[in-house]
C-alpha cells in the first residue's frame, strides 16, 4: 500500500535553543520512501547526520520566537507483516555482531531483571519464533492500554508490575522478555495505518531465523500498512525531538492517509 504520512511540531522559544530531530524515515527492507517534504520555518541552517543506529537526524538551533517542522513522506509498505513458526532462535555464538548490542539490558529495557518472568511465559514452546509470539501474546493479554497510566521514566520492569501502559510500555516489556530468552529485539517509532487515535506509535522488532520480524502487542492480529521513523534500543534512542533547554511546545499533528 502507499501511505502519505505527516507531522507537524509547533514550538516558541524565548532564546535560541540546540535541538535534534529525528522525523525522517529512509528506504529499508520494510519500506520504500518514493516522496519527501521537509519544511522549516523560519528557515535555519540545518546539519544531517546518520546515528548509531541507520536513523536520519537533523541538528539545528532552534532560533528565538515561534518555530515549526512539518514533514510529509509517501512510503510503499507491505499490507501484512511476516509471520513464521518455524523460524529458528539463533544460540548467541551464530549471530552476527551487528545485533548483539540488541540482546543487552538498556535503561527502560532491563532484561536482565525479567528472566524468570520470561521462562514462565515461552513455557515449553519450541525455541523458534514461536517463542517471541507467545510473548507477544502473553503482553496482549495481560497489559491493559491506559492513556496516562505511565509517564516518560516508566521502564519494562514497571509495567510488567502494573500490567498497564501505553504503546511504548508495550514494546519495552516485549523487547525485555525477548532479550531475557537472548533473542535480539529492538524498539520501533512510526505510523500505522487507521491508528485511533491518530499519533505516531510504537512497537518492536525480533531477530529469528537470520532476520526481524515486528511485533506488535497491541493489536489483536499482525497488521501492516506501517512507516518506520526511527529503530533503537528502546524509548531514548528513538525520540523525534531532542530539545537541549527551554521551550514552549505548542502541539504536534500526525496524519497517516492511504493513496487512492
Amino acid at each position: 500500500m502507499l501511505l502519505d504520512s505527516s507531522v507537524t511540531l509547533d514550538y516558541y522559544a524565548q532564546a535560541p535553543v540546540p535541538a535534534i530531530f529525528m522525523l525522517r524515515p529512509r528506504s529499508g527492507w520494510a519500506q520504500w520512501i518514493a516522496r519527501e517534504e521537509y519544511l522549516i520555518t523560519p528557515m535555519v541552517q540545518v546539519v544531517e547526520f546518520t546515528d548509531l543506529y541507520g536513523n536520519l537526524c537533523q541538528k539545528l538551533v532552534i532560533p528565538e520566537g515561534p518555530f515549526s517542522i512539518a514533514t510529509k513522506s509517501r512510503a510503499n509498505v507491505p499490507d501484512d507483516i511476516d509471520v513464521d513458526a518455524s523460524a529458528e532462535i539463533l544460540p548467541v555464538a551464530h549471530l552476527p555482531p551487528d545485533v548483539l548490542h540488541y540482546l543487552l539490558p538498556s535503561r527502560y529495557c532491563q532484561s536482565d531483571q525479567l528472566g524468570d518472568l520470561a521462562t514462565s511465559i515461552v513455557g515449553t514452546n519450541p525455541t523458534t519464533y514461536q517463542q517471541v509470539a507467545q510473548i507477544r501474546a502473553w503482553i496482549h493479554a495481560k497489559v491493559t492500554y491506559e492513556s496516562g497510566a505511565s509517564d516518560s521514566s516508566t521502564s519494562a520492569v514497571d509495567t510488567a508490575q502494573t500490567l498497564r501502559g501505553v504503546c511504548r510500555d508495550f514494546a519495552h516489556l516485549g523487547i525485555s522478555l525477548c532479550r531475557s530468552i537472548n533473542v535480539p529485539a529492538r524498539m520501533v517509532v512510526g505510523f500505522l495505518h487507521e491508528l485511533e487515535p491518530m499519533d505516531l506509535h510504537a512497537w518492536f522488532e525480533a531477530y529469528v531465523g537470520g532476520r526481524w520480524f515486528t511485533i506488535d502487542a497491541t493489536e489483536d492480529f499482525p497488521k501492516g500498512n506501517r512507516i518506520v521513523v526511527a529503530y533503537g534500543r528502546d524509548a531514548a534512542d528513538v525520540a523525534i525531538s531532542t530539545i537541549f533547554g527551554s521551550i514552549q511546545f505548542n502541539g504536534m499533528t500526525t496524519t497517516v492517509t492511504a493513496v487512492r
